[in-house]
């Protein structure tokens, strides 16, 4: 054999052993016939297939050399490494495992991705791979390895809009990360990152740029010294980029980014390793080095920390060699089912198609990951993250054309099979995800039909509202949006979450009225909770209910769980023995951690359960509220999803300890707004209500006027500069009489017994208030105003976040901030007039393209003139109605305005035309000798923009309208110059 050919099957995408099998007579080296040669021939060979280092052993059966290629020899030079990239495509499972088996080998202990569900009660869900280690790098537990590695799966819902219209915003996500607990710090972690990325991954050393920490000159050094990047592949950026913090105090330290260059023929100058069309980063290095005191100086950690995170799909990306981290195998097998459900080709789909289908590939792996982690969609929390990701899928999946299951059956539902895909890829990310697969496909087929059943009738009405509220626009000359009581309607009726609304407004360019939204909310709160109070436990027996059930005894304020006995049950205000699962219930319990709704905080959430022998857990209910009723009886609201649970069984009462923090934090910084608002505005200024929830505050009071901008932020000011002196709550119970003596400040619509609980922040705030508080003002953590609007006469109201909600709401806003930088190349500081300066060039660009219409519009109008004609024999009325074809309502105005002059008076003039498919306009004019005939160009165009499935009105002698249906604008324009013909030719004799 002349020459050495390697089959396809070969090229592995796994790294898997090869065998190769090669006949010793015929067999001849293309180098020279020693055995030394042909063995470095075959291992330089094997390189090019498969990018893991190769090790080989040699042996002999039946006059066959057999060659085992076994990962964990070094690749030969840079050009083979560019050589394998681009000829071999390996799979995300094959990074997945390199990257651990790497580490693996430089004494990492590999450990499991921890769940989407953290332990930690400041998170809602996992949303890094150094979540499960946060009491290790503060310190508060000991670490049980000195160094580990994992693949965790994360969760980040912040920037769910730009999901499917980037290159690599997902919701589901996996983090590959090496941390050191104390073991080793900057050299090894860099240069491990770099051989990794350089070696193993075989990326080309010249198309990696690093970022560092602007005051952070020994990692420049490594960086440049000792690993030997080129001082202009790396960046000094600035301690919003690169540098990271554990919160207000605490460990904290610069980080290092590694940056894959898609571009370099782009060159070195002008860099901006945030431009996304150039540049991913792939590798984040935090070194953990510093302690952040209370004064904000550093100091250095005895123990200084490693943690790093590697985005899996964006290493996938940029070695399969695909435009966005959809495309990766990771997910394009879910986008791929996707397409044929909706019968199209996602290759040559048009761009908004590729767009759904991304977003259903990447919202499928969030939902499926979710539930197996339980999960289960509700109307808050975790639940609500669940449900929207479900209902934005459906709503695509429909968009894209997908009816029924997408086999056939109408009445089925197609994100089960959806999810069996995700299912198909889950083994080598989370092998428990298929043991639960039955739950899984039951749970989305259950959610999924109860949102169609309301879907068809919510988007008919939604489509309505939407026609509407363009057709008003266009009328009166005003912004498009839609009411906040028809956006209600839809939440409230048709079970459309007003984030869905918004979405499907947005891509037809109408707003939504937000403010009157909130309005409507909070009606129905107030609704609701009067209903509540009167119906509340109203059972057939309710007389000998109130005899039977004492009061209960609220253990919550020392202990988030307690042994309890279930006093009664009920099932639609019906005292019943036993509930059984799926059925929800109202659980009577003769003491309880669970807060019940009071003084403007929600009541908690969390689980009963009841156990048998060894914990085996009996039955499980899921309390989603809690209420008072009849005095001090405490009701505890939910849904039994496992067993039985009966009247007289002992139950492990267990609140939800992360909600229950959320509402400690917002109902503290309740207590300082009050506070603050009483130093910047006035004492007088008084609560007017509150709500106190999971993931924000509102505060109304009493005030004449909108806060200025100066005192917003001098109240944001004040709040947080309490925050950070760490202020110890002292609480305290009294008699009402001696709190009132001591300033204490009532809670609004709280009424209170002789004794009361004081609840008082030392030299700032003293209240009387029964609700959950943190123990230092230094868990709020941080404080910001989101809104400031007026509600009634005299009733102002600040919506604002606390605690984790602050930490998401400002990252939220910075990663808007950092994008918006990133589009419009500017510093943050220059953005206003960038901003400005852009709407001035476009204001000036409209005009410019206005007049041009308008100009186009009357010669085009001007050819039309001579098909005119005359109506009546006393007075000559000259009479034109035709189409314009396909001009905008500005450019029909003119033309309009245009030839009602030229006829001169009299004349009548309609024009219609269809700007695009779905829009219909009509203009009237109606000179002053027609108008004296009585009739009106505003009530003459309302019945003839019917016929176009729209609405319109005027002044006497200029009217305008927009329609729906451009299909009958012809008949519309005859019925209006039949009309037209017919009063006129009366009118004049």
């Amino acid at each position: 054999m002349g020459s050495l050919k390697l089959p396809f099957s070969l090229q592995s995408r796994h790294g898997c052993n090869f065998l190769l099998l090669f006949p010793t007579s015929t067999f001849h080296s293309p180098f020279s016939t020693g055995t030394g040669d042909y063995k470095r021939f075959i291992i330089q060979t094997l390189a090019l297939v498969d990018p893991c280092r190769l090790n080989y052993r040699l042996s002999h059966a039946k006059g066959s050399r057999l060659f085992t290629a076994r990962a964990s020899a070094q690749p030969l030079t840079e050009k083979i490494v560019e050589d394998k990239r681009l000829n071999h495509s390996p799979s995300g499972d094959s990074i997945r495992r390199k990257f651990l088996e790497f580490y693996a080998a430089r004494g990492h202990k590999i450990l499991p991705s921890a769940s989407l569900v953290p332990e930690d009660p400041t998170v809602l869900l996992t949303i890094a791979g150094m979540l499960q280690f946060k009491p290790i790098f503060l310190g508060k537990v000991p670490r049980e390895v000195p160094c580990a590695a994992t693949s965790q799966r994360c969760i980040r819902t912040n920037d769910i809009e730009n999901v499917g219209r980037t290159s690599r915003h997902q919701t589901f996500f996996e983090m590959l990360g090496n941390f050191s607990f104390g073991d080793y710090f900057k050299q090894e972690a860099i240069r491990w990152a770099w051989e990794l990325s350089t070696k193993e991954f075989g990326l080309p050393a010249d198309r990696l740029w690093i970022s560092v920490y602007e005051d952070d000159d020994e990692t420049f050094a490594i960086w440049h010294d000792e690993v030997g990047v080129p001082t202009h592949r790396i960046k000094r950026l600035g301690e919003e980029d690169n540098f990271w913090t554990s919160g207000v105090t605490g460990p904290c330290g610069p980080c290092s980014e590694i940056y894959y260059d898609f571009h370099p023929e782009r060159g070195h100058s002008d860099v901006d390793l945030g431009d996304d069309t150039r540049f991913i980063e792939f590798y984040n290095l935090v070194f953990m080095q510093y302690n952040k005191k209370d004064d904000g100086s550093l100091e250095p950690l005895k123990q200084k920390n490693i943690d790093t995170g590697l985005g899996l799909e964006r290493m996938a990306r940029i070695l399969q060699q695909v435009p966005n981290n959809y495309e990766t195998d990771l997910i394009f097998p879910i986008i791929e089912k996707a397409s044929y459900l909706a019968n199209v080709s996602y290759k040559s789909a048009d761009e908004p198609t590729k767009t759904n289908l991304k977003i259903i590939g990447d919202h499928m792996r969030a939902i499926v990951y979710l539930i197996s982690d339980g999960v289960f969609p509700s109307n808050i929390g975790r639940g609500y993250v669940v449900r929207r990701l479900i209902r934005r899928a459906v709503r695509t999946g429909r968009l894209l054309g997908i009816k029924g299951d997408g086999m056939g059956n109408l009445e089925g539902a197609f994100l089960p099979i959806l999810a069996k895909e995700v299912i198909n890829l889950s083994i080598n990310i989370d092998p428990d995800v298929k043991t639960k697969t039955s739950r899984i496909l039951e749970e989305l087929k259950r959610e999924e039909l109860r949102f169609v059943l309301t879907l068809e009738r919510g988007e008919r009405l939604l489509y309505q509202f939407l026609a509407d509220a363009l057709s008003t626009a266009q009328t009166n000359g005003t912004v498009p949006c839609i009411s906040g009581k028809d956006a209600f309607l839809l939440y409230d009726t048709y079970g459309f979450p007003v984030e869905i609304t918004k979405e499907v407004a947005d891509e037809r360019g109408v707003g939504i009225d937000m403010d009157s939204f909130e309005l409507e909310m909070e009606n129905q709160r107030r609704q609701s909770q009067a209903a509540h109070n009167t119906v509340k436990l109203s059972v057939e027996n309710g007389a000998e209910l109130t005899e039977n059930i004492p009061d209960t005894e609220f253990l919550g304020y020392s202990t988030l769980s307690t042994k309890a006995v279930v006093e009664g049950l009920l099932v639609n205000g019906k005292s019943v023995g036993r509930v059984s699962e799926g059925n929800e219930v109202e659980v009577l319990l003769d003491r309880t951690p669970f807060y019940a709704e009071s003084g403007g905080q929600i009541g908690d959430h969390g689980f009963l359960y009841v156990t048998e022998s060894e914990n085996r857990k009996e039955a499980v209910v899921e309390i989603k509220d809690v209420r008072k009723s009849m005095g001090n009886i405490f009701v505890h609201k939910g849904i039994v999803t496992e067993g039985v649970i009966g009247v007289g069984r002992e139950v492990e009462a267990e609140v939800d300890a992360n909600l229950r923090q959320r509402a400690k934090v917002h109902h503290t910084a309740t207590h300082l707004l009050q506070a603050a608002l009483k130093k910047v505005i006035g004492q007088e200024t008084s609560q007017a209500g509150s709500l106190v929830a999971f993931d924000r505050l509102r505060f109304d009071f009493n005030f004449n006027r909108p806060l200025r901008e100066d005192e917003l932020m001098e109240i944001e000011r004040l709040i947080n500069q309490w925050v950070g002196e760490a202020t110890l709550l002292e609480t305290k119970v009294m008699p009402l009489t001696d709190a009132k003596k001591a300033g204490a400040i009532a809670m609004f619509g709280e009424k209170y017994g002789e004794q009361v609980r004081v609840v008082e922040v030392p030299g700032v705030s003293m209240e009387l208030c029964g609700g959950t508080h943190v123990s230092n003002t230094s868990e709020i953590r941080g404080f910001k105003i989101i809104s400031e609007q007026g509600i009634a006469s005299g009733i102002r109201r600040i919506e604002a976040v606390a605690g984790e909600a602050f930490i998401e709401y400002v990252s939220s806003r910075d990663n808007y901030m950092k994008q918006l930088c990133s589009t419009l190349k500017v510093n943050a500081e220059d953005v206003t007039t960038r901003v400005n300066n852009l709407l001035k060039d476009l204001r000036e660009a409209r005009s410019e393209v206005s007049a041009a219409r308008a100009k186009a519009a009357i010669y085009k109008a001007s050819s039309v003139i001579g098909k005119a004609i005359t109506v009546g024999s006393s007075s000559k009325i000259r009479v034109l109605v035709e189409s314009m074809d396909d001009i905008d309502a500005d450019a029909l105005k003119s033309a309009t305005e245009y030839v009602v002059d030229t006829l001169q008076d009299p004349a009548a003039v309609v024009l219609g035309s269809r700007p695009d498919e779905k829009r219909v306009c009509l203009i009237a004019a109606f000179s002053p000798g027609v108008v004296n005939f009585g009739i009106q160009a505003g009530k003459f165009i309302g019945p003839i923009a019917k016929l176009c499935g729209g609405r319109g009105g005027g002044r006497p002698n200029f009217a305008q309208a927009g329609g729906s249906e451009p299909e009958n604008l012809d008949v519309a324009l005859e019925k209006a110059r039949d009309e037209l013909v017919s009063i006129l030719s009366e009118k004049t004799g």
